[in-house]
Order: structure tokens, then sequence, then C-alpha cells
């Protein structure tokens, strides 16, 4: 099969590759969508702990070909999404949900091999049906939809709270989409690049703040008088951080939905004290794939407007270059599988 594999940090070739083995619990998927991750140019460039050689992606679709148990047949044929945990299911963390807390949790993508291929292996207690109605490449956003679902979950956001969102990425586009579907109000989305704020407003933004054009912390003063009730940072970014930690009300909540690739940062500790500010982290989808993909099907959220551009496994390089570089206006680039 083909796949895209990095053989040590910073050496990512595409190459022949076996089809893997499909052990007892699991499903060999024929991947028919894998969308690039920013998280995924942590791993390639060794930023971020992984084992090599690794065929990265985590974020996919595809139809089920073989089962390692009998018992899992009927899965065969399926087309399907799919969870990126592998877990034991029997320690207390597993069996209260907490899959992410297992002592022997490995994630496809990072420990284990993932979707920039023609084939891949997934447990088959993680598997969801794909709905009929939605693409495979909107089903690959399921995974990066999860993580604002998640989000909101620990936040405790609410109909009608207000919310800030740092970042237009594809994290703070699916953090408006949520927050939209829930109910919150005057949503404000601040970014730097305009032309991803054009597309936060076209998925419903009650206002988009340019970061390069504006002082977001004097606008929001007239959009959310006295703070807004959530802040979520989607950006990892040591000045939008320390931003998010001012931007609350009294006794707001503060969601770290951004990837800080390991660097230390400086806050302003009082801004958290004086202020009784929460402040959560919130870096991963925790199963939610399955609530993700409904909503996709029933038509409360789309995805579309985050699918920047399609390539084929031997365009590998473009897609990589542009998750780096970020061109105006761009979000996602998907592979897509014949």
């Amino acid at each position: 099969m083909k796949a895209v594999r990095i053989e040590s940090p910073g050496r990512i070739h595409l190459v022949e590759a076996d089809r893997p083995d499909v052990q007892p619990g699991f499903a060999l998927v024929r991947v028919k969508a894998a969308a690039i991750c920013a998280t995924d140019l942590e791993v390639i460039d060794g930023r971020i702990p992984a084992r090599y050689p690794l065929i990265p992606g985590h974020e996919w679709s595809g139809i089920v070909e073989a089962v390692g148990k009998e018992e899992d047949s009927s899965w065969i044929s399926k087309e399907v999404i799919g969870s990126n945990d592998v877990v034991c299911l029997t320690c207390d963390a597993c069996r209260s949900g907490n899959w992410r807390y297992c002592r022997e949790f490995e994630e496809i993508g990072f420990k284990r091999n993932g979707a920039y291929a023609e084939y891949m292996t997934v447990p088959v207690y993680g598997l969801a049906e794909k709905p009929a109605n939605v693409s495979f490449e909107e089903a690959a956003l399921n995974e990066p939809l999860g993580v604002a679902l998640g989000t909101m979950e620990k936040a405790g956001a609410r109909f009608g709270d207000t919310l800030t969102i740092i970042g237009a990425g594809s994290i703070g586009l699916c953090m408006l989409a949520v927050g939209k579907a829930m109910g919150m109000r005057r949503i404000t989305v601040i970014a730097s690049s305009s032309r991803r704020l054009g597309i936060a407003e076209k998925m419903g933004a009650y206002r988009v703040i340019s970061t390069a054009e504006e002082k977001p912390e004097e606008i929001l003063k007239s959009i959310h008088p006295g703070g807004s009730d959530l802040v979520i940072d989607a950006t990892g970014i040591e000045s939008c951080i320390q931003m998010a930690l001012r931007l609350p009300r009294k006794g707001g909540t503060v969601m770290l939905a951004g990837y800080g690739r390991g660097k230390d940062m400086s806050i302003r500790m009082d801004d958290i004290h004086i202020n009784n500010l929460r402040v959560l982290g919130a870096g991963n989808n925790w199963n939610q794939h399955k609530k993700a993909v409904t909503l996709i099907a029933d038509g409360v959220i789309d995805v579309k407007p985050m699918i920047s551009e399609r390539i084929t496994l031997s365009q590998y390089e473009k897609g990589i270059e542009m998750v780096r570089t970020r061109p105006e206006g761009f979000v996602k680039a998907v592979f897509v599988y014949e």
C-alpha cells in the first residue's frame, strides 16, 4: 500500500508499505479521507512524543475491509469513523469512560500508525457508522469537532452564555459551530487572518476582530460588558493565552484548547487569582466522535467551509507546506483516496 511515513523527525517520505495485519479486537480500514492536523507537524518535526518510524494521521474516515475476530464481522463493508484511543478497557480509568487516563493508552497517529495511508487498523470498540448523507471528507473532521464538543462539556457552557474564541483555525471554527448550535450569545472570534475571519462570519459569528487592524480588548468591552462568560484560546500562542486571561468576567472560565508546542510561557497570575477565573486544559476530543458526526448528518453543524484543499497522498508535501505556512484563508487540507 502507499503511505506517507516519518522515518525519524524531519524525514518524511511517500513509501510502499505492507498492509497492516489485523489483530484480535481491531478492524482493517480502507482509508477514504484523512485531514492534516497542525499537531501532525509537531510529530513530523519531533516536537511531540511519538514512536518512529510512524505513519501519522488521526482525522480520518473509511470502510472496514477485515476484522480480527469473527464476532466483529458485522462491521465488514461498513463506512465508519472511530476513536484513535487504544486502551485496555479494564482499568478504573477505562471503566469510568476516561480512556485518555488509561496507563496503557496509545494514540493512533502518534504511537501507532495512522491515516496517511491506504489502510490502517483501529480498535473495533471505538468504531461508529458514518451516516450516508455525510461525505468521507466531512466525516474526517469529526475529530476536531469532537475537540470542540469536549471543550464545551468540560467548560460547563450553557445556553445564553457569551463566548469569545481566540483563533480561527479548524479548532476555533469548530468551537464557533458548537457554540452557535448550543445557543451561546454574542460569539466573537479574534484572529490575525482576515480571510479566516471571513469564514467565521459566514459560519455565524456575531463579531469578528482582526488583531492586525483592531484592538480586541477595547472592542470586547462594548460587546461583552463586564467580560465574557467563556473565553477559549484555540491557538496555544503565549500572547493569545495572556489576552485570554484578561477577557472573562469575574468568575468566568478560560479554556486552553491550543497546543503550546512544549514551550514555557509567562502569565500574570493575578489575572486568574484576583478575578477568580476557572482555567482548564482541553486538548482532546474525549470520544465525542459519534456525537460529532451525528451533528454533521443532522445539519446542525456544517464543516464544509473548513475544507480548503483536497489532495492525494502523492501531494503530501503540498499539504504539509500549506498547513505549515497557512496561506490566507487556508483551514484544512484533506487527503482524498480513490
